[in-house]
C-alpha cells in the first residue's frame, strides 16, 4: 500500500470528496496531516463523509465547501471563497466526475453533462484557482482521467453530443480532454518557468458508486451502464484504486506531465506505475485548440499575471 508522506502545512482541495476515490483521498491526506477542503455538490453527504473521516482521525483538519462542477456560477463562487481566504493551494485534485448517463443530460450552462462536469468545470476551476496554486511553494494540479481516454476523440464538430449521443464515447471524450488539459498545463508551466507540477491519474477498474449512482448524479435509482456490466473483469476496492491519484498528488517521484495508474491486467488493477498517455492525448495542436475552445465555452481564461501561451 502506498504510504502518503507527511502533509503537514499543505492545503489540499479535493473535488468529489464525499464518496469513492475522492473520499478515500481526503481521508488519507487528512490522516497524513494535510488541511483538506472537501469540495462537494451535496453538503449533507460531505458532512457525513467528514464525520466518518474524523472518526478515524479525530485531529484531522477538514473543511466542507459546496461546488457543482455542472454549474459555472457555482465554480466561480467556490473559487472566490478560497481566493478571499488568501491561503495558497498546495494541491488541487480534480477528482469529481460523472460516468455514462444512459440518456443525454445537460449542465446548468447547457453543456453535455460529461463534457461539462468532467472537463469544462474542472478547467474553469483550475484557471480560477491558478493564482492561489502558483502562490504555493511547490504546487500540484492533479486530474483524474480514465483508461477509456485511449479510445476517446475530441469531436470539435459536435463536442456536446447533440447528434447521436453515445454514453460510452461521450465519457471517453471527457476523460481524454482531462488528460489533454493536464499535459497542456504541464507544458505551459515548463515553458513559463512555473514551479508547478501538472499530472494525472486513472484508477483502473475500481469499484465505486461512479458506475451506478454516478450515471444519474445520485438522484435516482442506480442504472446499468456499459461500465458496470463487466463483472468478469478483475477489479479492485477503492483503497488501491485511489493510490495512483495519491501518488500523483504527493510522491517525490511524480513528475510534471506524469500519468499514473494500476500496473496489472492491462491497467485495471495493481500497484501504481507510470503510464504512457495515449497518442491522441499527446497531440499538441489538438490540445491547444481544445484549450481555446474551453476558454470560449466557459468564459474563463488564464488569469492576469499568468502569461499566456
Amino acid at each position: 500500500m502506498y504510504a502518503v508522506p507527511d502533509q503537514a502545512g499543505q492545503l489540499v482541495v479535493v473535488t468529489g470528496a464525499n464518496s469513492g476515490t475522492g473520499k478515500e483521498a481526503a481521508r488519507r491526506l487528512a490522516g497524513a496531516g494535510a488541511h483538506v477542503v472537501m469540495a462537494v455538490r451535496t453538503m449533507a453527504k460531505g458532512e457525513q463523509a467528514r464525520a466518518e473521516i474524523l472518526a478515524a482521525h479525530p485531529g484531522a483538519n477538514i473543511d466542507i465547501r459546496r461546488i457543482d462542477l455542472a454549474d459555472l456560477a457555482s465554480v466561480a463562487e467556490f473559487a472566490d471563497g478560497l481566493i478571499a481566504d488568501g491561503t495558497p493551494v498546495d494541491v488541487l485534485i480534480n477528482n469529481a466526475g460523472v460516468m455514462a448517463p444512459p440518456t443525454r443530460m445537460t449542465t446548468v450552462d447547457d453543456f453535455e453533462l460529461q463534457f461539462g462536469s468532467n472537463f469544462l468545470g474542472p478547467f474553469a476551476l483550475t484557471m480560477r484557482l491558478l493564482p492561489l496554486v502558483l502562490a504555493a511553494p511547490a504546487p500540484r494540479v492533479v486530474t483524474m482521467s480514465s483508461g477509456v481516454a485511449s479510445y476517446g476523440r475530441i469531436r470539435f464538430d459536435d463536442p456536446q453530443w447533440q447528434r447521436r449521443y453515445s454514453p460510452n464515447l461521450a465519457y471517453a471524450q471527457s476523460k481524454l480532454a482531462d488528460l489533454m488539459l493536464t499535459l497542456h498545463l504541464a507544458e505551459v508551466a515548463s515553458r513559463q518557468g512555473w514551479n508547478l507540477m501538472s499530472n494525472a491519474a486513472h484508477p483502473g477498474f475500481t469499484r465505486t458508486n461512479l458506475q451506478t449512482a454516478g450515471a444519474g448524479l445520485g438522484r435516482d435509482k442506480p442504472k446499468r451502464t456499459p461500465f458496470n456490466t463487466f463483472g468478469f473483469l478483475p477489479s479492485q476496492p477503492v483503497g488501491p484504486g485511489t493510490e495512483p491519484l495519491l501518488f500523483a498528488a504527493t510522491s517525490a517521484d511524480a513528475v510534471n506531465g506524469g500519468y499514473y495508474g494500476p500496473s496489472r491486467w492491462f491497467g485495471l488493477v495493481g500497484p501504481t506505475v507510470a503510464v504512457r498517455p495515449p497518442r491522441r492525448a499527446r497531440d499538441a495542436g489538438t490540445a491547444t485548440r481544445l484549450w481555446a475552445e474551453a476558454e470560449r465555452l466557459t468564459g474563463v481564461t488564464r488569469p492576469a499575471g499568468a502569461a499566456r501561451s
